[in-house]
């Protein structure tokens, strides 16, 4: 389909997705739930992508939720919104690849719920996080707070979504909200130069690490344990045959 908000551009493996709502710093609205859920049904089983990357155009990643939109909903119309929202953001971890956000600028309120649906985060040392619901009376609309503490702790989630207090990318490096920080510049180059070395391993084996791994975090440490088990095996004849023979062989695998 054509989009009005979503700018994707397949780079090789990878696929490179801009949010592009300038005016509205990439403020996420319905039309931007509906082509992001149209968007990841068309890649989901598109064997070529082996990463997508998600970032911003202009100065915010996404600045949050579109308010003009919301102001006039009424309780049980927030609750749909929210639904919405919920359910699309849950999409990323169902694809068979890694979803990295670059974070460009300002990732406030559903920007920041977005970025914590990703699989990890990349963030420009101009990047800035808060959760500043509270300011309007509301609260995290899109899993904010059950993201915030299972990336981070309790403590630090109730902070950030307490106060409203917006925080730097260093800041957000150090509460492991952020895997790493770039320059500006460097933003795009590096988070693409991740993407390739990712695609480049072995793709079953990717998306058997990433599902395992997500599971496992929700469960129990022996039924984690079991779920490993039982995939490790899925590689074998297939895919991990041929990552052995070209070790073994000292190639590089064809997958």
């Amino acid at each position: 389909m054509d989009y009005t908000i979503l700018r994707p551009e397949q780079k090789g493996p990878v696929m490179l997705l801009t949010i592009s709502r300038p005016s509205a710093l990439n403020a996420l609205n319905s039309v931007f739930f509906n082509e992001m859920d149209d968007f990841i049904t068309s890649i989901s089983g598109n064997s070529e992508i082996r990463a997508l990357i998600i970032t911003g155009e202009g100065k915010a990643f996404v600045a949050g939720a579109d308010i003009a939109e919301m102001v006039n909903m009424s309780p049980d119309e927030g609750r749909a919104f929210s639904a919405r929202g919920q359910a699309v953001f849950n999409r990323f971890a169902t694809l068979p690849f890694p979803v990295i956000a670059a974070i460009n600028g300002f990732a406030l309120g559903g920007g920041m719920e977005l970025a914590m649906a990703c699989d990890f985060r990349i963030a420009s040392a101009t990047a800035r996080f808060g959760q500043p619901e509270v300011n309007l009376g509301l609260i995290p609309g899109y899993a904010g707070t059950q993201r915030l503490p299972r990336l981070t702790n309790l403590a630090d989630a109730l902070w950030l979504l307490t106060t409203a207090e917006v925080i730097d990318a260093n800041t957000a490096l150090q509460m492991r909200l952020v895997q790493k920080v770039t320059e500006p510049e460097a933003l795009i180059p590096e988070t693409m130069k991740m993407a390739e070395n990712i695609a480049a391993k072995g793709p079953m084996a990717v998306k058997l690490v990433k599902e395992v791994t997500r599971k496992g975090v929700e469960m129990h440490y022996q039924e984690g344990e079991l779920l490993e088990q039982k995939h490790f095996g899925d590689p074998f004849g297939n895919e991990g045959l041929e990552g052995m023979k070209a070790f073994l062989e000292k190639r590089k695998p064809n997958w």
